[in-house]
């Protein structure tokens, strides 16, 4: 355990010398540009970090998460840039990587035409499509899929439609997301915990609601209820399997989302997988308490660092490839 620390300490000390030495020479480590994907129902847009000193990088897709996250790992209640750290952090230790705005979030906001129509199938569908759109650019000498929250059963089934050389999952679930949703309310609203549960089980047998409580409709509104059918479709656990590629799955002891038997879970369902569990790290992959309040308030830090063992361990994974 003393040589781990000292190594991530001495990992962390070198890559912040190296950028403080580089960026006072006037040496850019990175560039970030804008990058497109069509769709039938519109354009999708990323940006794309390159490394600009490594010849041939490896490019990680970054998939975010649930809700109105966008590429950065924000959305209009919080800022806290966690996804564009961890773009930045692989780039400048000569690592691509490609974030995105899913359709009908931020700039891809135009690319749904209704919610209503929206499936998860579509979102897996456009990971699938900004996989194939990596593997085409001769840039890269391979494309690894990130799946954060949500993301990562976007990424599972996306990694199994391309055949992605790697599949990083960062927070992600092994239950069924129905099991899950329960759990959260549980915590979180317990009043309320009964009547979602009702709502719930409906649509997991595949059946929508038409009278739900106004309080609720936030969560279970007519129009996102085929979303959550075709959502709960899926379980990650058993997704996992279907991978014949290198994994790692990576779960922070203070995420109030997503528990540590999540990430134990999957790793069981892919023994052969590397698995990390980061102490004190929260969902948006920060430091932080572990009491509910406090660490809520770390989610709207942008100035926050990522947690420094998270980019030591994905660094390493994929220079191992």
């Amino acid at each position: 355990m003393w040589i781990n620390r000292t190594i991530l300490f001495i990992f962390i000390c070198s890559i912040q010398y190296l950028a403080i030495c580089q960026q006072a020479e006037g040496i850019e480590l990175f560039s970030e540009s804008e990058i497109t994907l069509p769709t039938r129902s519109g354009l999708l847009y990323g940006t794309l970090a390159m490394p600009l000193h490594h010849p041939d990088p490896p490019v990680v897709l970054m998939i975010a998460g649930s809700g109105p996250t966008d590429r950065n790992g924000n959305n209009p209640q919080m800022t806290n840039n966690s996804l564009k750290m961890v773009a930045q952090s692989l780039a400048e230790t000569g690592i691509a990587s490609l974030r995105y705005d899913k359709r009908g979030i931020a700039q891809s906001a135009a690319a749904m035409t209704a919610e209503s129509d929206l499936r998860f199938d579509h979102l897996v569908e456009d990971a699938t499509d900004w996989i194939a759109l990596l593997r085409k650019d001769r840039r890269f000498s391979k494309v690894i899929v990130a799946g954060h929250s949500e993301g990562s059963l976007i990424g599972m089934l996306a990694a199994q439609n391309e055949n992605a050389d790697a599949f990083i999952s960062i927070a992600g679930i092994a239950s069924n997301a129905s099991r899950v949703l329960k759990d959260q309310i549980a915590a979180g609203s317990p009043l309320f915990s009964e009547v979602c549960n009702v709502i719930i089980d409906s649509l997991v047998s595949g059946y929508e609601v038409q009278n739900v409580p106004p309080l609720l409709n936030s969560l279970f509104r007519k129009s996102v209820q085929p979303y959550l059918i075709s959502w709960f479709k899926y379980t990650p656990a058993a997704e996992i399997q279907k991978l014949k590629i290198p994994i790692m799955i990576i779960q922070g002891t203070h995420d109030i989302q997503v528990s540590v038997e999540e990430g134990n879970t999957l790793h069981k369902a892919a023994p052969k997988s590397k698995y990390l569990e980061v102490k004190g790290m929260n969902h948006v992959l920060k430091a932080a308490p572990e009491e509910r309040f406090a660490n809520i308030a770390v989610y709207s830090q942008p100035d926050a660092p990522l947690h420094p063992e998270l980019m030591y361990e994905i660094i390493r994974f994929i220079q191992s490839l």
